[in-house]
């Protein structure tokens, strides 16, 4: 048997701040590594200042080095188009100028056949009533930018997502990307406590839920619309009586909005895709970030282990290597 395993790969992708363009693609499995930098222009060693002034014709952008077996090329186009407005030839949402713009820079032959592909499709879709203007085109010496720039969504969290809001960004790809709910399908689909808690923000009975001391190994997914959420490596008994976890698989697979129901104020947790009412995440939870996600168990799906492979989820077997 040869175990010999695909070496990595690089991607680059331009999609406006490049901020706003790591989380997206990072801590994936699959994902190596992400670095915000500068390419497609005419001088060396660009600075921030200097490619922000638009004189250098670099575009801001992410370098991704990724395992085309775990996460295949055509899965990281995917995401792309999701993140952006490839409508747009000016820059992207509230900034404006060339260094800003969209691009798929295509590192080999096939990376470039399966981009044309994939715009080609985004085109026929009608998701958009403009022409995609995002170019596809050779990529070019990569230059990293300057440290503060590097996880910058990690570094400075609040900044971060008053900014991606604050920019259109998130309302776009909300108003672009979220898939249409059809309630009567839900009402047929799901139990009548799964319905109230992910539409109707109900919040079920604590020590009478089915997770809330589950110990399988697995991900959970959003009972509505598949979106991988939490694992159970992240979870642990917070003696509340609802499943709780320090972390999400993936901080841009859930959002935030602020619950003042109840004579409380409180931070809820939706999942990004669906919309569905998860639970709400508090601030006394034991891991590295100090997080509690308390989550209703109507609002999630189990997966274990051994069935991730054949129900589509094959590369969040990494999560339980050893």
């Amino acid at each position: 048997m040869d175990n010999r395993t695909a070496p990595s790969q690089l991607a680059t992708f331009a999609g406006g701040c490049f901020w706003c363009m790591v989380s997206p693609f990072d801590e994936l499995p699959g994902i190596l590594k992400v670095v915000s930098g500068y390419t497609g222009g005419h001088t060396e060693n660009p600075t921030y200042e200097e490619v922000c002034s638009d004189t250098t014709g670099h575009y801001e952008a992410v370098q991704i080095t990724y395992d085309p077996e775990v996460f295949p090329y055509e899965k990281l186009l995917e995401l792309f188009w999701q993140q952006i407005d490839p409508t747009d030839e000016g820059g992207q949402f509230y900034d404006r100028g060339t260094s800003y713009r969209t691009a798929i820079f295509y590192h080999t032959e096939e990376q470039r056949e399966l981009a044309e592909q994939s715009k080609a499709a985004l085109a026929a879709s009608g998701r958009f009533d403009k022409p995609i203007v995002t170019p596809i085109i050779p990529a070019s010496t990569f230059y990293e930018a300057e440290e503060y720039h590097q996880d910058y969504y990690k570094k400075n969290p609040g900044h971060y997502k008053r900014y991606r809001k604050g920019s259109g960004r998130e309302d776009f790809i909300e108003r672009h990307w979220s898939e249409p709910i059809d309630k009567e399908e839900l009402k047929q689909r799901l139990t009548p406590i799964q319905y109230e808690v992910t539409q109707n923000n109900a919040t079920e009975p604590p020590f009478r839920n089915e997770f809330w001391d589950h110990d399988g190994e697995g991900i959970y997914v959003d009972i509505v619309s598949g979106e991988p959420l939490f694992s159970s490596t992240d979870k642990y008994d917070a003696g509340c009586g609802w499943p709780s976890f320090t972390r999400p698989i993936r901080e841009h697979n859930i959002k935030e909005k602020l619950d003042l129901s109840h004579m409380m104020v409180r931070t809820e947790v939706r999942s990004k895709k669906a919309d569905s009412h998860l639970g709400h995440v508090f601030d006394d939870g034991p891991g590295p970030n100090g997080l509690r996600y308390c989550i209703n168990s109507a609002a999630l799906r189990f997966v274990p282990k051994e069935d991730l492979e054949k129900e589509g989820y094959g590369e969040y077997l990494q999560l339980f290597e050893k």
